[in-house]
Formats: C-alpha cells, sequence, structure tokens
C-alpha cells in the first residue's frame, strides 16, 4: 500500500530542468566576450540564454540562462560557494509547501513576475539553490524586448 505522503510525492512535479547556471568571475564582460569569440554564445548584459524545446511537448520553448557575475555579488549568500544553480519547477507554490513540511532551509518568499516566479532554498551542503516556475512565452517576449538573442 502506498501512503498518502507517497502519493502527494508522486503527484507532485517537481524539477523539470535547468533553468540556469550562475557562476563568479573576476570580469563578467570579458567572461562573456570570451564565450561569444570561442564558443558562439549570443550574449547580452547578462549573459546568454539557451532556447529549446521541451520534452514534454515538443511544440513549447524553453529557456535556460547563463550567466557570470562579479566576485563580488551578494546574490549567491549565505552560501559561499561560487556557483548557483537555477532549476525549472512546474508548480512553485505547492513544491515550496513541501519542501518547508520537510525542513528544507527556504530563503526568502515566492516573488512574481510576468516571465515566472522565484524562490532560493540551501541544499544540505551549503549551496544557495533557485527555483523558477517559469513563464516561458513572457521570458521570450522580455527577451526581444531587451534586443537580445538566444544561443541555439
Amino acid at each position: 500500500m502506498i501512503s498518502k505522503q507517497a502519493d502527494n510525492r508522486t503527484a507532485l512535479k517537481k524539477v523539470t530542468g535547468i533553468g540556469g547556471i550562475f557562476f563568479k568571475c573576476k570580469d563578467p564582460q570579458k567572461m562573456r566576450e570570451w564565450y561569444q569569440t570561442h564558443l558562439g554564445l549570443s550574449t547580452n548584459q547578462y549573459g546568454s540564454v539557451f532556447e529549446w524545446y521541451q520534452g514534454a511537448d515538443s511544440t513549447k520553448k524553453g529557456f535556460s540562462q547563463w550567466s557570470p557575475f562579479k566576485q563580488t555579488t551578494k546574490y549567491f549568500a549565505p552560501s559561499t560557494k561560487e556557483f548557483m544553480i537555477n532549476y525549472r519547477v512546474a508548480d512553485l507554490v505547492a513544491l515550496v509547501e513541501e519542501l518547508k513540511k520537510n525542513n528544507v532551509t527556504v530563503l526568502d518568499s515566492i516573488e512574481s513576475f510576468d516571465y515566472g516566479k522565484f524562490v532560493h532554498i540551501m541544499d544540505i551542503e551549503g549551496n544557495k539553490i533557485e527555483l523558477w516556475e517559469p513563464n516561458d512565452i513572457e521570458y521570450e517576449k522580455l527577451g526581444r524586448q531587451l534586443g537580445s538573442q538566444t544561443t541555439k
């Protein structure tokens, strides 16, 4: 027999993909330029956006962000690590409720923007994790407004 708790875990879709990779570096501008020149990334002021099609529905686009940050950034705090990973999730509100019930450290409240909802948690080794429930249609519109191109 499956317990009710196990049923809820099975029903709740959690991480659906990588939303972004963020890392510290000495000079983010030079880092973006190097990756653009040598590895062909289409870069903007935030890094690069990778465009892909979702496995669950191949008619829908998805996006992942690659972003170098200054070494002095406080955005990764309280983690002392040089990186932070952003995971795409399906239902952030329900996931945060479940994480809190399981005593996972949730660092802030859910923030909502046109392009999605965000919250930050800590894993068991002190890595700050960003969870993102994306609105890919609005995210793509924002990219167009910024004049950025995606890396494909």
